[in-house]
């Protein structure tokens, strides 16, 4: 398939921006809730304890989204994010207001199209196919 510089260029903003939104505004939080605070306080989602349930947000949300921003491993980092958002949006948010939502909803959004695109040929993954066979 045939992109353009622009494409490329998009693909990368939106690496770095949602990928780093991601990892800042949430996972980080999660990952030093997870080594220092109570995990016990976070919400079980499905029924697997408060502590799996973070660390596999903090999972997503942090190194799934460093993956992210690099553009390494990318179609397969954003499996968890994607199903992460899906979590949010059904289970956790689901009786709330739509703007209690809005928000995983574009995240699941950007995610998606990240990962049906690819991270683009400004990413790790692209520079490692041009070295690999």
């Amino acid at each position: 398939m045939l992109w353009s510089k622009q494409t490329d260029l998009a693909l990368l903003l939106l690496r770095i921006v949602f990928g780093g939104m991601m990892l800042f505004n949430h996972g980080w939080g999660k990952v030093v809730q997870l080594i220092t605070g109570d995990p016990a306080k976070f919400v079980d989602v499905v029924g697997m304890g408060a502590p799996a349930s973070l660390a596999l947000a903090s999972f997503a949300e942090f190194l799934c989204a460093a993956l992210v921003v690099f553009g390494l491993f990318t179609r397969w980092a954003v499996v968890p994010l994607i199903v992460t958002m899906l979590v949010a949006i059904f289970i956790i948010h689901w009786d709330d207001p739509f703007q209690k939502m809005e928000l995983a909803i574009i995240y699941l959004t950007a995610f998606s199209a990240i990962g049906l695109t690819g991270p683009g040929w400004y990413s790790a993954d692209a520079q490692l196919r041009k070295i690999l066979p």
